[in-house]
């Protein structure tokens, strides 16, 4: 059930925030209800708006926290921006705290220690953690809370178990891992919550239906995201005792406190908050402590050299297969089969490296390309073509 659009507008209106692109409701529990109006409650939801407040406020209340669950929307700049603003009130209120993340995979936080540390540059790191081959929404979301936690030394911690062992599980199970597979999962995974269960079908039943995939592979796949994660930052906690976290994750890995939360504050006594976008949110005590309302914000888009891929293709650099509506590429002269070697500076020999080569780019820009074209009888031929950039949907 959403939330009516006149509540959602009467809550942003009324809202006085310290963070003018930020607005923040507690809801109220249905405890503070007299019996004498009970009666007149039936299934209606009612948000008190002398309790609508804004960031500033909110950072306050989370400032006595130990671990704070803020769940995202992946694809929302305004989610990262919140979860951004949170994270610098609290710094700059002197909180002491480590920044666990869904959006990398443990066996890699090495290279994020040594980016946070400054001994690596962002584009290394981008590489050495896979992170576009392993998770791909668009960096630029959450750049500024990498760039955030390196200006100021705050540990970034991988909680996702590698994609390899969930990937097994969704296809076979958890029988088909190895005495090697076990040893990196969680020993203790809790299916007890009915609730858990229910809302995890709701959300397979929405998805695209594979052959291999059942439904108790993909509920062994959300129980294993959700207790390794846990798991991770809880082992996290217990070595970093004078340490609080900030966790950010999926909004399905917190809200009700199902996922991560209920399974970390399980092998970690600690004070916590749950933080949500309320937008299409019904406004449910049970759903989270915080709902957030921000306004909508929109990345820049980028430049697109409007190729299609090949990144299975044996070779040097990297197969164009084909072409977008409105390519640069094609104009310029790039044909299919053609190997992408080079984008301006950069060396290319992997999908991450075309995706850190063209990170910063914009439309109407213009750049170098080195492709090497083969030849029937010739020997291959590198070329080089000047394409300019165009966006998604030109």
């Amino acid at each position: 059930m959403r939330p009516a659009p006149a509540l959602a507008a009467l809550i942003l209106s009324a809202a006085l925030s310290w963070e003018p692109h930020s607005r923040v409701v507690k809801t109220a529990a249905a405890s503070d209800v007299g019996p004498e109006e009970r009666q007149e409650e039936r299934h209606t939801d009612v948000v008190d708006l002398s309790l609508v407040t804004g960031m500033g406020a909110l950072v306050q209340k989370l400032q006595g926290r130990r671990v704070l669950f803020v769940g995202e929307n992946h694809d929302r700049y305004e989610d990262h921006l919140e979860e951004l603003a949170i994270v610098g009130g609290l710094q700059a209120r002197g909180k002491d705290f480590a920044i666990g993340v869904e959006f990398f995979q443990q066996p890699f936080q090495k290279y994020l220690d040594a980016y946070v540390a400054g001994d690596i540059s962002e584009r290394e790191m981008l590489r050495r953690t896979e992170y576009f081959g392993r998770w791909r929404f668009d960096y630029r979301l959450y750049r500024p809370i990498l760039r955030f936690a390196r200006e100021h030394r705050i540990p970034v911690i991988a909680l996702n178990l590698e994609r390899e062992i969930t990937r097994k599980i969704a296809e076979g199970g958890m029988r088909v891992l190895t005495p090697a597979e076990r040893a990196r999962i969680p020993a203790e995974i809790d299916r007890s919550d009915k609730e858990y269960r229910k809302r995890i079908r709701e959300a397979f039943e929405q998805h695209p239906k594979s052959g291999k995939i059942t439904f108790e592979h993909f509920l062994d796949v959300q129980l294993l995201w959700d207790e390794g994660m846990a798991a991770r930052g809880a082992l996290y906690l217990e070595r970093h005792p004078a340490k609080d976290m900030v966790i950010l994750a999926g909004a399905g890995h917190v809200e009700y406190g199902q996922g991560i939360p209920q399974r970390l504050l399980r092998r970690v006594r600690a004070s916590s908050a749950i933080v949500l976008d309320g937008k299409d949110r019904r406004p449910d005590p049970k759903l989270a402590d915080f709902l957030l309302y921000p306004h909508p914000e929109e990345l820049p888009p980028p430049g697109l050299l409007g190729v299609m891929l090949d990144t299975d293709s044996p070779g040097k650099g990297i197969a164009v297969r084909g072409f977008t509506r409105g390519s640069g590429a094609k104009a310029a002269g790039i044909e299919v089969n053609d190997r992408i070697l080079r984008i301006g500076d950069e060396p290319i020999s992997s999908y991450s490296d075309i995706r850190i080569a063209m990170l910063d780019r914009r439309p109407g820009q213009k750049v170098k390309v080195e492709v090497l074209r083969k030849h029937m009888i010739a020997s291959d031929e590198r070329l080089t073509f000047e394409i300019e950039l165009h966006r998604h949907g030109r």
